[in-house]
């Protein structure tokens, strides 16, 4: 016998129609890790989880951000047109290459979403960005998570041996969230040339102003047809409240992005000042240069203290302090200073405020 308190028996048409009491999702979203979120948030003097920038967007950003606000009962443009161009114009490659959106994130979810499925795997290392596994789950596809190598970076072998006929995308995150690590440009390279045509490389380069790869991604995309490379603008350029990004892939991939993408899916104030943004190389360089002198200072102070820091090519510093993670990361909010804490692997600190770095040291000189 059923339990009636658990579904509503009700008549159309002669038949009787037995429902649930209420909407129930697809029951593979309940297996599906939720994201993350700052502890203590209100009672923390600086918070250095979310690898924000240190600074700013610079003057003409925020009045590009302004106009733009003061058109806000405008729709934008379909697909942001102006971005399109901009991006199309910086990379040097055709606009019906690029795609851009409401973060690289959301791209990245749009691409899972059309090209896997029920059946198909996704391939990725981990640990890497806690949101794959997320935005996997959502697709309805199977991932497929490959340890890091005693390096803390993708181990390109096991991430190939994992590839099979039932995998649709790899994902790599280069550098890597939230290690900090990026492969060197030989194995990335070996990485995507040895995936099967027929397997979409989904390369999250988030970080990729904070390192040092020689690698284009437009002549990647030129070279591959299975290879999308997602960038945004929320790290170095400063405009994470905004949520804008964009992706750069073939003719055919992108055009069937951009067949099934959320209409309007970039506000235009985020378009304006994404499109400022990226004519601002001064503001970019000085992001750059504070987050590069602030990681080599703190790297080394964290390895002074015996901390065996991973060579970050990101705007975080990763602590791999294993089952002591959860235990630290209370003593840093008690402290005042809000980090990312992954159990019984490591801390994520971003860099850049020196005054907090300086109150985590002073966290582990007291452990």
């Amino acid at each position: 016998m059923q339990d009636m308190s658990l579904v509503y028996q009700t008549f159309s048409g002669g038949q009787v129609i037995t429902s649930a009491l209420v909407p129930e999702p697809r029951a593979k979203l309940a297996e599906i890790p939720r994201y993350s979120r700052v502890a203590g948030a209100r009672d923390i003097a600086w918070n250095v989880a979310s690898n924000e920038s240190p600074l700013p967007p610079g003057p003409a950003v925020v009045a590009a951000v302004a106009r733009a606000a003061a058109q806000a009962h405008l729709y934008p443009s379909v697909g942001g047109d102006a971005l399109v161009d901009a991006v199309s114009r910086r990379c040097g490659v055709p606009p019906d290459q690029v795609l851009v959106g409401g973060g690289s994130l959301a791209l990245l979810q749009l691409a899972l979403t059309t090209f896997t499925g029920a059946g198909t795997q996704v391939v990725h290392a981990w640990r890497s960005y806690e949101a794959y596994p997320i935005l996997i789950g959502v697709a309805d596809a199977d991932a497929v998570p490959v340890p890091l190598d005693g390096d803390h970076r993708h181990d390109v072998g096991a991430m190939l041996a994992a590839i099979t006929s039932r995998t649709a995308a790899v994902i790599v995150c280069n550098p890597n969230n939230p290690t900090g690590t990026a492969l060197p440009d030989d194995l990335l390279l070996r990485l995507i040339e040895a995936v099967p045509p027929g397997v979409l490389v989904l390369l999250d380069e988030a970080y990729r102003e904070f390192g040092d790869s020689t690698i284009s991604a437009p002549e990647l995309v030129r070279a591959h047809e299975n290879v999308i490379v997602f960038r945004t603008f929320s790290k170095a350029y400063g405009l994470a409240g905004l949520r804008a990004g964009f992706a750069l892939g073939s003719r055919g991939v992108v055009d069937t992005l951009r067949s099934v993408a959320q209409p309007f899916g970039l506000s235009s104030v985020a378009e304006v000042a994404a499109v400022a943004a990226l004519d601002d190389t001064a503001r970019l360089d000085e992001i750059v240069g504070t987050v590069r002198s602030r990681r080599e200072i703190f790297s080394a102070q964290l390895r002074r203290r015996g901390i065996d820091v991973p060579e970050s090519r990101s705007n975080f510093v990763y602590l791999p302090l294993r089952e002591r993670a959860g235990q630290f990361a209370q003593a840093c909010r008690n402290a005042g200073v809000a980090v990312r804490a992954f159990d019984g692997d490591g801390i994520r600190v971003t860099v850049g405020h020196s005054e907090a770095e300086e109150r985590i040291l002073g966290v582990l000189d007291a452990c």
